[in-house]
């Protein structure tokens, strides 16, 4: 297929790498922060193979930075998020959440630190930036924001490590889990950080000049195609088996931390004022309504990931729904993310899940599915 192949007009943009994906064999694009992202390179069942024996490489441009700058970056920062970064160094990354007044989510994002003055925020499929600016209007915060020339990719599967020293030398074996360093790959300007959306050893990869996407990729599949890495796209298979959310689909601005069991991500006793911070304490005092639960559902395998959110039912009742689910053929069950309310929640409840195709029993199991000390991720 050719590049014109594909079309959603001109107001989705294309990555840097769009044109390289196209030639290593990707077959559909979806829309996320108003940008094509690939989804198809043949087989998802395949590329869950490549990535969890080997390697795979994903454009993921999608993942828009919003570059927040000057002398009250990490003051403004730690407004937008309950987490505490009181303690965050330069060079490190976080895991954060973005909340609304009401303590509901509108992203899930990383959070780079470049310097003390300087932060990206990598986004989920919401728009962050405008939120940002927004903020910033009557904040009293002496800060820019903007979007700038960045656009990542993610080598990951347990081979990227290999791939990363036969780019980059030894020395990035050293990069620790959840940081980040400033790299030149033959003049190309870079920053690399060990974080990644698949539940496996990984590495994101920062392109900081747009016009060199399509050398990059190339460099990238020429010095890791003998060590065994594909061309990929993010596996649907192995976040749902690592648990991992995905904004829209298992979270919405309606969706809160407790809700999610990411208690972790919310600090109530920082002295900072953040957005949302009288609403979660209220819900952390009263309890959350709803609670995330894995389930295995019964059945035959599911043919790919849902594609609407299934009614759940506990004793003939509306209880949740189902927010992901996928077969998973190393664990060989159907899987399953599913918001319900919380007096429905109990381990080993079992539950009627309304699908296209009828009503299927399912159970309620601990999660994640696979490796939940994730030893892959940090080993």
């Amino acid at each position: 297929m050719q590049p014109d192949d594909f079309g959603f007009g001109t107001q989705i943009r294309k990555s840097p790498y769009f044109n390289a994906t196209v030639r290593w064999g990707a077959k559909a694009f979806s829309v996320y922060n108003h940008m094509y992202i690939p989804r198809d390179f043949g087989d998802p069942e395949q590329n869950f193979w490549n990535l969890v024996n080997d390697a795979i490489l994903c454009d993921v441009a999608v993942e828009r930075q919003v570059d927040i700058s000057g002398p009250d970056a990490a003051e403004f920062v730690q407004m937008l998020t309950p987490r505490d970064l009181s303690e965050m160094a330069v060079g490190q990354c976080k895991y954060i959440l973005i909340t609304n007044n009401d303590g509901g989510i509108l992203n899930d994002p990383i959070l780079l630190r470049l310097a003390e003055d300087h932060f990206w925020i990598s986004l989920a499929d919401s728009d962050i930036l405008l939120w940002a600016q927004g903020v910033a209007v009557h904040s009293g915060h002496d800060v820019t924001i903007h979007e700038p020339d960045v656009s990542p990719l993610q080598l990951q599967g347990p081979g990227s490590g290999d791939v990363m020293q036969a780019l980059f030398g030894e020395s990035i074996s050293d990069l620790r889990y959840y940081w980040l360093r400033e790299l030149e790959l033959d003049g190309i300007p870079l920053i690399v950080s060990r974080t990644g959306w698949s539940s496996e050893l990984g590495y994101e990869i920062y392109l900081r000049d747009g016009t060199r996407g399509d050398e990059l990729w190339e460099k990238i599949m020429a010095a890791g195609t003998p060590l065994g890495l594909k061309p990929g796209h993010t596996s649907t298979i192995r976040r749902i088996e690592g648990g991992m959310l995905s904004y829209h689909a298992d979270a919405d601005h309606n969706t809160n931390p407790y809700e999610l069991g990411m208690d972790r991500l919310v600090n109530l006793d920082i002295e900072a004022d953040f957005i949302g911070k009288q609403a979660l304490q209220k819900i952390h005092k009263e309890g959350a309504a709803r609670k995330q639960v894995g389930l295995i559902i019964e059945g035959a395998p599911l043919k790919g990931p849902n594609t609407t959110f299934w009614v759940v039912k506990y004793h003939g009742t509306d209880v949740g729904m189902v927010t992901s689910a996928v077969y998973s053929p190393r664990l060989k069950q159907n899987i399953a993310l599913a918001l319900v309310t919380t007096s429905s929640a109990a381990i080993g409840s079992r539950l009627d899940v309304i699908t296209g195709a009828g009503s299927v029993q399912a159970t309620i199991v601990d999660y994640p599915f696979y490796d939940p000390k994730k030893k892959a991720v940090t080993s």
